[in-house]
């Protein structure tokens, strides 16, 4: 697949080169960026955002296996590593030394053979690699071939072995596999189904393997596999269609606690026992989705986070008695990566909030104390002057229960009485969900060049239960552009805010609704920022890697039947490009194993044939976004550049 799609997007940046050329726009090269009709950055731009440019985070690993220190993911060069810290408040030591950032790392349970396997790509590109990191000699080996996707390693409670899934067998299904770290050429298949699997988590006894299988957001299942001889037994089996969450074992192994959303709109904390096959429900009186999830492997314990109206709450639950108690005293922001320590008296976890940079926290649990363990750099910034977002809900075209359907957002005010110029900032996914994270883009627009922000959770979004999730699905894609157009509305009924300059911002598919919103509401709009979005969903579908074609056909509609075939091509951006009049940006990784450059490439030229104004910025060593921080400083600089070209006269 990698052979045939490189010289595709090669052949179009040549192409749109050429159209560049016989349009009078000046092309040039800086490293691995290409640009396109782009002004030099002026000093005082890259002066000011030097210090939002290198704020940072740290997010959790794990514990090591002694549970004295913890692993955590952090920047301190050009892109994410691995570090170390022994105790709350220390330095952070860095383990892994790429110029490509890892991810996906897994603590080895065994003090015996101190490391962590963890993932890392080339370029972008998303071919995952497993490597295996020992902490003895300092020294990271390759396991897996070099040339298939591979991740979502979980190691045994032994940490004699690890599962994982693997493309090898085909390129295009995920298959389960477990491996030996000293002979992982001898990694034994335990799941060769079809279509897209991976390993959750291991049984006590090391015997069984929770495993998943995905089929769409709305759609996926959990099975025991008995890893000896491959039986699968389904957990909590259903007539119907059911998306499954986290899974974890009881600590006898007798039963399974998960998330789903069997007869429910949300995903609710559940029981299954597994002997006797019987579910039973444990959160029915929280209306929203369970998340997080960890087992304590020696209190009798389950922690849990419950994403309320995009904030998560803590819970911890006695696994005896199925009672709960909210953990008041964690910070108010999004937790993630629930982690017990090995003795079951601590819990780690990541907290990010709007206004601060994620860091890990650690809740004692015999008396409930929180301790911060890092401290991020937020560029010497004052995070007083941070603004923090406003959730509002603004009327949309259509009626649910005999009322006005209403769309969630998050608003990002400056401060000042305004009008503020105003950036809609679209998700992608086109299932994921906006959530009140730190982000210094959205910073720096409110504090420096005081431009409002707002932050829709269009439908289609997760986090709002499963009906909303399906609204936008196959011929109903153009419902969730509406409700962009209600935002506008919206924004010409608030006097701060000013309806004449508006722009939309998106990224993936965030980047198709920017087209289309570009498209429907051009003379609404001041102007538009694509991020490797797609511009026709019939060569998106024919172009993304095989392994995600038939995952993304049970969103956008099967391009293979000739009535969605013709739907797709009446509303991809590419035919109606035509209509945009308005200045864009378009950015776009070179390696894009998910939204071909192609997309951009053939956008870029429809709205340039047509007369259009567009800016482009290309990544010879990204995919999906900018993940390296001198291309992305270069990004965030362009961003900021055309907003105020376009958006402050």
């Amino acid at each position: 697949m990698k052979r045939r799609f490189v010289p595709l997007a090669s052949a179009l940046v040549v192409f749109c080169a050429v159209v560049a050329t016989a349009a009078g726009i000046e092309r040039r090269e800086e490293g691995n960026l290409v640009i396109e009709g782009i002004p030099d950055i002026p000093g005082r731009i890259v002066e000011r955002m030097r210090q939002y440019n290198n704020t940072r985070s740290a997010g959790l690993i794990d514990w090591d296996a002694e549970g004295s220190g913890l692993y955590v993911s952090t920047r301190f060069g050009e892109t994410s590593q691995i570090h170390y810290v022994a105790r709350a408040g220390g330095a952070r030591s860095q383990l892994t030394f790429f110029d490509e950032p890892v991810s996906g790392a897994a603590v080895c349970p065994d003090p015996f053979r101190p490391g962590f396997l963890f993932a890392k790509d080339v370029g972008g590109g998303e071919n995952y690699q497993i490597f295996r990191f020992d902490r003895q000699t300092g020294v990271s080996t390759m396991l897996t071939d070099g040339e298939s996707r591979n991740g979502g390693q979980v190691w045994s409670n032994r940490g004699d072995r690890f599962a994982f899934y693997s493309t090898k067998r085909n390129g295009r299904d995920w298959d389960i596999l477990v491996a030996s770290p000293d002979s992982p050429e001898e990694a034994r298949p335990v799941v060769a189904e079809g279509g897209v699997w991976y390993p959750v988590e291991w049984s006590p006894d090391d015997t069984r393997l929770i495993v998943g299988r995905y089929v769409s957001a709305n759609e996926s299942y959990a099975y025991v596999l008995d890893v000896e001889s491959g039986a699968l037994a389904a957990i909590a089996p259903s007539t119907g269609p059911v998306a499954f969450g986290n899974a974890v074992w009881s600590q006898d192994g007798d039963a399974v606690f998960f998330s789903s959303d069997e007869e429910t709109e949300f995903k609710k904390l559940r029981r299954w026992d597994v002997a006797a096959e019987r579910s039973t429900v444990i959160t029915g009186d929280i209306d929203w989705d369970v998340e997080g999830l960890a087992i304590s492997p020696a209190a009798g314990m389950i922690a849990f986070t419950a994403n309320e109206d995009g904030i998560d709450q803590l819970y911890l639950l006695d696994t005896e008695t199925l009672a709960r108690e909210r953990i008041d005293e964690a910070p108010t922001g999004l937790i993630g990566r629930l982690r017990f320590d090995p003795a079951g008296e601590r819990l780690a976890f990541t907290v990010y909030e709007a206004t601060s940079p994620g860091d890990v926290f650690v809740l004692r649990i015999a008396d409930r104390s929180i301790e911060r363990w890092t401290e991020s750099e937020v560029g010497g910034l004052d995070t007083g002057r941070f603004v923090s977002p406003e959730l509002v809900r603004y009327p949309t075209f259509d009626e649910t229960n005999g009322a006005r359907r209403t769309i969630p957002a998050f608003y990002y005010r400056p401060e000042g009485e305004g009008p503020f110029p105003v950036v809609v900032d679209i998700h992608g996914g086109p299932e994921g969900q906006e959530r009140p994270r730190f982000d210094p883009r959205v910073q720096y627009l409110a504090n420096e060049l005081g431009i409002a922000v707002l932050a829709p959770n269009v439908r289609g979004s997760s986090g709002y239960g499963k009906t909303y999730l399906a609204l936008d699905n196959g011929f109903k894609r153009e419902d969730s552009v509406r409700d962009i157009g209600a935002l506008l509305d919206w924004i010409e009924a608030r006097p701060e805010l000013d309806a004449s300059r508006v722009c939309v911002m998106g990224g993936s598919y965030g980047g198709y609704m920017v087209y289309a919103a570009m498209e429907h509401y051009n003379d609404r709009l001041r102007a538009g920022i694509d991020v490797v979005g797609i511009s026709n969903f019939v060569t998106f579908l024919e172009n993304t890697r095989e392994y995600r074609r038939d995952l993304r056909r049970v969103e956008y509609g099967d391009e293979r039947d000739p009535e969605m075939r013709a739907f797709l091509e009446k509303i991809s951006p590419t035919t109606n490009a035509h209509l945009i009049t308005k200045p864009m940006l378009i950015v776009q990784g070179l390696n894009d194993p998910r939204v071909p450059a192609s997309e951009a490439e053939q956008m870029l030229a429809a709205i340039r044939a047509n007369g259009g104004e567009a800016w482009y910025l290309l990544a010879r060593d990204e995919g999906h976004g900018f993940r390296k921080k001198t291309n992305r400083d270069r990004y965030v600089h362009s961003v900021i550049l055309f907003l105020e070209t376009w958006m402050l006269d």
